[in-house]
């Protein structure tokens, strides 16, 4: 017998099994093209010019690209806090695949299209160009929504915003430890939360005093901690501090304008269970300078809009998560058979998975509800939907999804527990956006504080919702139903998630009405507002779950 041939029937005889009935990666596909609801809801809020969108889900679905959103996560972001000489650097470094997803999303100006002069739908539009991003990894979406969320503060000081805003609108990726003033682009992070008070801003013990002159604007020297400072690579921070006129706003730079270092020593970075790719950190500030932007004493009033913004960037994200968690479950679910059929063909799979997409249906819903709002800001009307929106869609979107995260993962059985799917991920990183800025009862209780200080917030909001009285019975009956429990002014507080609850599930269910096809809007309320939903896959008996499920990845993405 030659060698060649004892070398085949060796070979042979390793082959113990075939790999077949196993589903095949989700890649090389268009983000925007594959995504029906996304297209329909843009349309419906007269978003036309799509070639943007179009051409960015295609770069977004490569699979280089996505495997980016891999590398950055499985190599986390590492921290020096000195050189090889003993020089204090506080530097943080990232795998070039985290570098590239923030070149890729900067360049496109996902974090500056809505400033730009006389752009229109570009809330909307920025909304769709995150979703997709954040799809990818959802880690260095914090810095792009700091930086975003980050101009209507710094317009707030006139002399700050007139070096800063330049940098911070340019269409460039500058990821340079160098100083502010030799970069052409910048990035923005935000500092607010102290150990001993967490969401309790003005509880905060950070001490800022001048320089020499005071008030906006004017150079101030700052002692004290950050508990979370997340993206400490950035080129400046939006910080709060005690000045003698109360808690106010300042913007910290990583260099003074001397050219040496600032103030801002980073301890160490959060060891956190999710968004990995991303470094968080904890930050003593000795001796830091920064200006103070905004009036004296009012800190949180200055800050505030920028709070609002990266709420609802919570919103796309959470969303988002949730779209990439139903995508990667049907796809498996196409390719894997079980029991004689494949699993996409099964009643029991099709119950569980057109749930978890209805879930996706009403949360871009809400979401888009509120991009269109912020087009229109300059309306008092949309002003007042958008005070109660991202509190009521951040609690409520960002709440639901570490259960439709899991319940997706488990529609891939033991795969999708797998580090090497993106399912595992997806669950980490789900309770985040739940947690950050500002958990549930945070939301709650902004939620009662806006109607306490503006009670017609709660008027606009069903008014909103009246464009659609009438359509629905159930839906009508369940508005009648929160009027009435509003009405009952006691215990507010201890009611709040369950009014917040309805409020969401309302708003949804009527965009849903007024926008989408009458099978997924008929299936919303059904299973959305007949009582308590206890898990995914709970549909009632009549639904169309074959027309829910051909919305969420057509056969030729």
């Amino acid at each position: 017998m030659s060698i060649e041939q004892t070398t085949s029937k060796a070979h042979l005889g390793a082959e113990t099994h075939q790999v077949f009935n196993q589903s095949s990666p989700l890649e090389n596909y268009n983000l925007f093209a594959s995504d029906r609801v996304l297209q329909e809801s843009l349309s419906h809020y007269g978003v036309e010019d799509t070639e943007q969108l179009l051409a960015y889900g295609e770069r977004c679905g490569r699979a280089e690209v996505i495997q980016w959103g891999f590398d950055a996560n499985e190599h986390k972001p590492q921290f020096e806090s000195h050189d090889r000489f003993g020089h204090r650097v506080d530097l943080v470094k990232f795998h070039p695949a985290y570098h590239q997803l923030m070149n890729m999303a900067l360049t496109e100006g996902i974090h500056s299209g809505p400033w730009q002069p006389d752009a229109k739908n570009a809330h909307l539009k920025r909304a769709a160009l995150s979703y997709m991003q954040s799809q990818i990894d959802a880690g260095h979406g914090c810095p792009l929504t700091m930086t975003f969320a980050s101009v209507p503060t710094i317009k707030l000081c006139p002399s700050v915003a007139e070096t800063w805003l330049p940098k911070i609108l340019n269409t460039a990726y500058q990821p340079e430890n160098v100083p502010y003033f030799e970069k052409t682009a910048v990035t923005i992070g935000m500092g607010m939360t102290e150990k001993q008070g967490g969401s309790d801003v003005r509880a905060n013990t950070t001490v800022a005093e001048p320089v020499k002159e005071s008030g906006n604007g004017a150079l101030y020297t700052i002692n004290g901690h950050k508990w979370f400072l997340s993206a400490p690579m950035c080129d400046a921070f939006l910080m709060l501090a005690q000045s003698s006129g109360g808690l106010s706003c300042f913007l910290v730079p990583r260099w003074r304008e001397d050219g040496q270092k600032n103030g801002l020593h980073v301890q160490r970075l959060k060891n956190k269970m999710g968004n990995v790719s991303n470094a968080s950190s904890e930050l003593e500030l000795r001796q830091a300078q920064g200006w103070m932007v905004g009036e004296e004493g009012r800190g949180v009033a200055a800050i505030i809009e920028m709070v609002a913004l990266t709420r609802f960037d919570c919103m796309v994200g959470s969303t988002a998560g949730q779209r990439q968690a139903v995508v990667q479950a049907v796809n498996h679910a196409r390719e894997r058979s079980s029991f004689g059929a494949r699993l996409i063909d099964q009643a029991l799979m099709k119950n569980v998975l057109a749930d978890l997409h209805l879930e996706v249906e009403g949360s871009l819903a809400l979401t888009m509800r509120m991009a269109k709002a912020l087009d229109n800001n300059d309306d008092p009307a949309e002003q007042l939907l958008m005070r109660l929106g991202t509190a009521v869609g951040k609690f409520w979107i960002c709440k639901r999804t570490p259960g439709h995260a899991y319940e997706a993962m488990e529609c891939l059985g033991g795969n999708g527990v797998i580090e090497n799917c993106i399912m595992p991920r997806l669950y980490r990183e789900a309770p985040i956006n739940a947690i950050w800025e500002g958990s549930g009862n945070i939301q709650a209780l902004d939620v009662l504080r806006a109607l306490q200080k503006t009670p017609a917030v709660l008027d606009r909001w069903f008014m909103e919702i009246a464009k659609t009285a009438g359509r629905n019975t159930l839906l009508d009956s369940a508005v009648s139903k929160l009027k009435e429990t509003f009405a009952r002014t006691g215990a507010l507080e201890f009611r709040a998630r369950y009014l917040i609850e309805q409020l969401a599930l309302t708003m949804q269910a009527s965009l849903l009405l007024e926008s989408a096809p009458a099978a997924i809007a008929e299936a919303f309320i059904h299973s959305r507002l007949c009582g308590v939903q206890a898990i995914y896959g709970c549909l009632p008996e009549n639904t169309d779950v074959d027309a829910i499920l051909a919305r969420v990845l057509p056969d030729n993405p």
